[in-house]
């Protein structure tokens, strides 16, 4: 639960950082000063013009191969925020043990809660925090996308389908399609888990609104980017926890025959 509101946090931080982006109209170049502007948003910038030069000058195909290689490039951390997950899915009947046998509000008993529950984990080599980072990784590269996307002319001027790539979607379906798809992954994913948690299950419903209101106000390569992304999430969730349930399987079917 926690993990989510994290990441609704850093969405809101994210849109109040871009709406107040002081250097968003200074075009990128390789002459670009600055850590952030030299090492991150020229590159990718660089990257999709590059790529768009590949695909008949479609900078709106080169965002879609773009976006399909950074979430192949995440994959990994997906791989270890599911395992993660799962782990601590396994850990909750003692986790509410713990909570039971330490019920008290005091300062004492509840840090004896937190140590009891660090021990736990260590136990069982969980680390509750690897949920995270996928999370904090997407959010500078979501950053970085926004600004390459403003920062050079060819892209921001670029019609790619029915919308201006550097404009919002003026009829509203991107931001719907990244609202739908959100949801979608989120469900796949909750169900995957087996998980019931109410306040899960309304997060659900939250995060898909948190993606999709910005992106009624970004410009359409973002929300392009959401909706790609998300739809590389929906088959990764399946590849992933199908890869993670076999060993699971396994056992069942060798426990059967016995």
């Amino acid at each position: 639960m926690r993990k989510k509101f994290l990441g609704a946090g850093l969405l809101i931080s994210l849109a109040v950082l871009l709406a107040g982006c002081s250097n968003v109209n200074q075009p990128i170049n390789s002459q670009s000063t600055g850590l952030w502007s030299h090492y991150f948003v020229y590159p990718l910038s660089w990257f999709i013009t590059t790529v768009s030069h590949i695909f008949w000058n479609s900078y709106g195909i080169a965002i879609i191969i773009t976006t399909i290689i950074v979430r192949l490039v995440l994959l990994p951390l997906m791989a270890k925020q599911v395992k993660s997950s799962q782990a601590m899915q396994e850990l909750q009947p003692k986790i509410k043990e713990l909570q039971q046998k330490y019920s008290s509000k005091d300062q004492n008993t509840q840090k004896k809660l937190q140590e009891e529950q660090m021990k736990l984990f260590q136990e069982n080599h969980v680390n509750p925090l690897a949920g995270c980072l996928p999370l904090l990784i997407q959010m500078p590269i979501l950053f970085a996308f926004y600004q390459a996307i403003m920062r050079t002319e060819a892209i921001k001027s670029q019609s790619f389908l029915w919308f201006q790539l550097g404009h919002a979607d003026p009829f509203y379906i991107l931001p719907v399609i990244a609202g739908l798809s959100t949801f979608l992954q989120q469900k796949i994913m909750m169900g995957r888990m087996g998980n019931n948690n109410p306040q899960m299950a309304m997060m659900m419903y939250v995060f898909p609104i948190m993606i999709a209101i910005p992106a009624l106000y970004f410009p359409s390569a973002l929300a392009l980017y959401w909706v790609i992304g998300n739809i590389f999430m929906i088959f990764q969730t399946y590849i992933i926890y199908e890869k993670h349930d076999e060993p699971k399987k396994a056992v069942s079917g060798s426990a059967k025959k016995k």
